[in-house]
């Protein structure tokens, strides 16, 4: 029987330094494996979430239409007064069963500059919000800053700016933002704003002529107004300042295969705003998710040029910002006519995607075709 004086010296065996190292690596390879599944999983609970927001807007959508008649207006009022100017989202509010917020707004005053708007400009209900997109502030962008204007008030300030504070008496320096936008379809990005965006057929045309042979893209009355050479017709829903609105019975192509609502990315776009007139609004004859963060937007080239002939469609202040686009991979979400929600390819064909935006254009769209 070894003493105690033996029991004690007695050398214990452990780990080597390669056998830990070796034990790391293991682990690391683990994670690695792991990590893009555990990613995977929480943009699709991500992904399922924005679904069920769009569904909920379909929903608000339709039951504003069962009350009036008419699927909410793009916005209240004319883009010169601006008028109240408060947008479709801040009328789709009760819908929404935010009933309170939507008591809180003074119609009467414009969406800018009034105290009495603070309310709801401060708060931005979630179903406008896709929790994909890490970018939107939770609702709420800086509005200082080259990055941050998001309002656009095209020369008419003090309209264009923030609602003061009541209890402080000083302007707020952040705008609500939202990620989802009203379809205006195949009208004109561009159009009368001198803007021809490469994907745009002829603008300059009254009767939109192709010389390449390819497919028409875009209509006159840009972003869904009846402005622009020829005048034009809303071709989708959303007209924020000359007064057009449809019924369901005005989507003669299927609602099921027309574009209501889609995703936006408000970092991508500085005339995004969730309560006022042009603020949530977008087209299809720009392809899904391109970037318009490609060109620096302090670039002198860019830098307040709003939706300028010569502003580069790389550029947030351009009318290539009022696309469609969204952080889930491959593609965005589409609130469809029928309240239902589809996801679409970037990939997907542009005289595809244009007759998916036109609500009453007659062109025939197979299910295979997106």
């Amino acid at each position: 029987m070894k003493s105690l004086r033996s029991r004690s010296t007695a050398r214990v065996r452990g780990f080597t330094l390669i056998e830990l190292l070796v034990v790391i690596a293991i682990i690391a390879v683990l994670i690695a494996l792991l990590l893009p599944a555990v990613q995977a999983a929480r943009e699709a609970a991500r992904r399922a979430q924005c679904v069920n927001n769009m569904k909920q807007i379909g929903l608000a959508m339709h039951n504003y239409h069962d009350s009036q008649g008419a699927f909410p207006p793009a916005a209240i009022g004319t883009w010169n007064a601006f008028q109240s100017g408060l947008s479709w989202t801040g009328l789709i509010l009760p819908q929404l069963e935010q009933s309170p917020l939507y008591n809180a707004i003074n119609f009467s005053l414009p969406a800018y500059g009034a105290g009495s708007f603070w309310t709801a400009w401060v708060t931005v209900p979630s179903a406008f919000l896709c929790p994909s997109d890490g970018d939107n502030g939770n609702g709420l962008r800086p509005y200082v800053g080259v990055g941050s204007p998001y309002p656009n008030p095209m020369g008419q300030a003090p309209a264009g700016d923030p609602p003061v504070n009541p209890t402080t008496g000083v302007m707020d320096t952040r705008v609500p933002v939202t990620n989802y936008a009203y379809s205006w379809g195949d009208n004109y990005a561009g159009g009368s704003l001198g803007s021809n965006l490469p994907w745009e057929t002829n603008v300059a045309d009254p009767n939109g002529v192709n010389s390449t042979g390819r497919p028409r893209i875009g209509f006159h009355g840009f972003w869904g107004t009846n402005n622009g050479p020829g005048g034009g017709i809303m071709r989708g829903f959303a007209d924020y300042s000359t007064g057009q609105w449809t019924s369901i019975n005005g989507v003669t192509d299927g609602t099921s295969n027309t574009i209501m609502v889609g995703e936006v990315l408000p970092i991508a776009d500085a005339n995004n705003n969730l309560y006022n007139l042009t603020g949530n609004t977008s087209g299809t004859t720009i392809p899904l998710g391109f970037n318009t963060n490609s060109f620096p937007a302090a670039d002198p080239l860019c830098n307040g040029k709003w939706q300028g002939a010569t502003t580069p469609v790389g550029c947030r202040y351009s009318a290539a910002a009022k696309g469609f686009a969204s952080k889930h991979p491959g593609g965005g979400n589409f609130l469809m006519a029928d309240g239902s929600v589809k996801f679409l390819k970037k990939s997907i064909n542009m005289a595809t995607y244009c007759a998916l935006g036109s609500r009453a254009g007659g062109e025939v769209v197979s299910a295979d075709g997106y």
